[in-house]
């Protein structure tokens, strides 16, 4: 891989953006390379995957390369463009993805850091959704994700504007949710990172997958539903559970397996 650097230690699987001289933009090849970490780290059981710009990075993303937005009259976001499946592929990562966004962050990449599970920023992150400059229409599915994580009235200034949003607004927003010193902000995550992977990975898995889908289904349809059941029968009736309860009654770590 060559625009992103991945590795994986104690559980805790880190993708850094590796594509300074574009600042970061998401160009085909950074997505498809995101796609093929978040890939191999879910084979690895990593039980948290940050995403992160490098130290000190002004900028953690640009967002869409503009070089490879597609010609005047093509959609340039369809559903099988490359950040439409990284999108997807950090929302069904059976473990929570935190965005370590430390610097700025620009149009698609807001899409990005939206979906997240966790964001955790700095006095330097800020939050800009640029389509109205390009005069380009954003697609209904990134709406969605700003709407969510902004609120109305909040998301329609970013979109009329394309001002950003400073990281003090953004946390009071809950679009953030921690604001940290940018000295404090590796630590930070990582030590929040590491509280999660002492709990079940499974019951966490379960716990990520009902949230998206509540947050997304209102109503619940019948069909999410049972399959939130059915989740919830796997973890009840799995190894973590009776070493939870265990590990719990002999005032002990449990050491969990995920399965």
């Amino acid at each position: 891989m060559e625009q992103i650097i991945v590795s994986l230690e104690n559980n805790i699987g880190t993708i850094t953006f590796n594509n300074d001289d574009k600042r970061n933009a998401l160009t085909f090849q950074l997505l498809e390379e995101l796609i093929q970490a978040l890939d191999e780290l879910e084979q690895k059981n990593a039980r948290v995957v940050i995403i992160r710009s490098k130290p000190g990075s002004q900028v953690w993303s640009a967002g869409l390369y503009i070089n490879e937005l597609p010609d005047p009259g093509m959609d340039p976001l369809p559903y099988h463009h490359p950040l439409e499946r990284v999108l997807r592929a950090i929302g069904n990562f059976p473990a929570p993805v935190i965005a370590m966004a430390e610097g700025s962050i620009w149009g698609g990449a807001c899409d990005l850091a939206t979906v997240c599970d966790i964001v955790i920023g700095t006095k330097n992150t800020t939050f800009a959704i640029t389509p109205a400059k390009l005069g380009v229409a954003y697609n209904s599915n990134g709406i969605l994700h700003v709407i969510r994580v902004f609120g109305l009235h909040t998301a329609k200034e970013m979109f009329f504007t394309a001002k950003p949003i400073s990281a003090e607004r953004a946390e009071h927003m809950g679009a953030l949710n921690h604001l940290v010193d940018p000295e404090e902000i590796e630590e930070f995550t990582y030590k929040l990172a590491r509280t999660i992977t002492f709990n079940s990975p499974l019951s966490v898995s379960v716990a990520k997958k009902q949230l998206n889908i509540m947050a997304k289904s209102n109503p619940v349809n019948p069909s999410d539903y049972e399959m939130i059941e059915e989740l919830r029968i796997k973890a009840y009736r799995s190894h973590d559970y009776v070493e939870g309860m265990k590990a719990f009654k002999e005032k002990r770590h449990p050491k969990f397996i995920g399965k």
